[in-house]
């Protein structure tokens, strides 16, 4: 991981994904091999430079928020007053400024949710390691949460998240790994292994067609349809002027365009040869 670099940490249930976050964090001993930051191995020092949202909940229940930030922020060295004004401007960026005196189990599980990335982002980590911070988000909160982690990424921290929302993925991370049963089995830039794909697939819109117009096309496959939209899977010997030719005379074609996978078929296709 590089400064100022979101990482999508990707991998289906089971990969490793929040065994390798605890590992990071010293909740953990790996088997073999170690963890690094900057060089050196991670000592107590530098976790305390880390931010770290678990997937399961780990706040006091019943402590009040903004009390319950304060105190967090303690426990990295800021003194009270620094620690107010940082969770006073936290809870307000995130939507609950007008819950600071409510108990985490008054909140629901989405602003649950945001008090937990508050307690990561308390003490401004150099490192922030997230597991599965968007799940149970509206998306008033995913827009929120998402402007925070790129804010922190553009001041020069680095981002480590998982995610099974791939299309939210995409839109935020230049890079992803992806793992499986343990070990990693892709990784790189998101558009780099998009195009390394040898899969393409045509998008259309075409209304007021036949439902079998794709019949007798070969090497294409209809991946979905969702009223006049489709997507199509094409092999390397299929002609896209046919395809196009065979829409157009079954409906009225308003959109064509040939593309590379999008990151969750990738993720698929990655995840299938690993276990072929």
């Amino acid at each position: 991981m590089e400064r100022g670099n979101i990482l999508g940490f990707l991998g289906p249930n089971g990969a490793g994904k929040t065994t390798t976050m605890r590992i990071i964090l010293g909740l953990i001993d790996p088997d073999e091999g170690e963890v690094s930051w900057d060089g050196r191995p991670i000592d107590r020092a530098a976790r305390l430079r880390i931010g770290y949202m678990p997937e399961e909940r780990g706040l006091y229940p019943r402590m009040p928020l903004l009390e319950q930030l304060v105190y967090h922020g303690r426990l990295h060295g800021m003194a009270k007053a620094a620690a107010n004004d940082e969770a006073t401007r936290l809870l307000e960026m995130l939507g609950l400024g007008d819950r600071t005196e409510s108990k985490i189990e008054e909140l629901s599980h989405g602003n649950q949710q945001r008090a937990q990335l508050s307690v990561a982002l308390m003490h401004g980590p150099d490192l922030l390691v997230l597991d599965e911070p968007f799940a149970g988000l509206d998306p008033i909160g995913v827009d929120a949460l998402s402007t925070v982690l790129a804010a922190r990424a553009a001041s020069g921290a680095a981002v480590l998240f998982s995610s099974h929302q791939l299309d939210l993925v995409e839109d935020m991370c230049r890079e992803v790994v992806i793992v499986n049963e343990g070990s990693v089995i892709l990784a790189g830039g998101v558009d780099a292994l998009r195009q390394s794909s040898p899969r393409r697939y045509l998008d259309l819109v075409l209304e007021d067609c036949r439902d079998d117009w794709t019949d007798g096309l070969e090497g294409i496959d209809l991946v979905y349809r969702t009223g006049d939209r489709f997507r199509l899977l094409v092999d390397d010997e299929t002609r896209v002027s046919d395809v196009a030719a065979s829409a157009e005379r079954a409906g009225c074609l308003r959109e064509f365009s040939f593309t590379p996978p999008d990151l969750s078929e990738v993720f698929r296709e990655s995840i299938g040869m690993h276990d072929a």
